[in-house]
């Protein structure tokens, strides 16, 4: 059974759209912070903001990535990402195929 750090982890966040959601995966992938990004569509967000209620059409994202690159991925995601308070959102697993741990594993950062 795999430990903590070589077990899988996403991440959730939503982007104000589409492309922008497309930019900052292909940079996460690059950089081999991820193994995949689905990037969901549209979906309808609903939320108290500066104390007001308000709602916005977003770009849901689901990052896949290792235990051990969760906290990176985090950090990295909240430099690239154009919110000032971006929702970023992730978790370790504690269950994942061994063939999808093993892919997750080939995806590290280049050296």
């Amino acid at each position: 059974m795999p430990g903590k750090r070589d077990s899988a982890a996403l991440v959730w966040c939503p982007f104000p759209d589409r492309e922008t959601a497309r930019a900052i995966a292909g940079h996460l992938l690059d950089e081999g912070l991820i193994a995949c990004a689905n990037i969901i569509g549209e979906v309808e967000s609903v939320f108290l903001w500066q104390g007001e209620r308000d709602s916005a059409a977003e770009a849901a994202v689901l990052f896949k990535t290792t235990a051990a690159r969760l906290d990176p991925l985090i950090a990295r995601l909240g430099t690239l990402h154009p919110y000032d308070t971006p929702a970023i959102i992730g978790w370790r697993c504690d269950a994942a195929h061994p063939a999808t741990l093993a892919w997750l594993a080939l995806t590290g950062p280049k050296t």
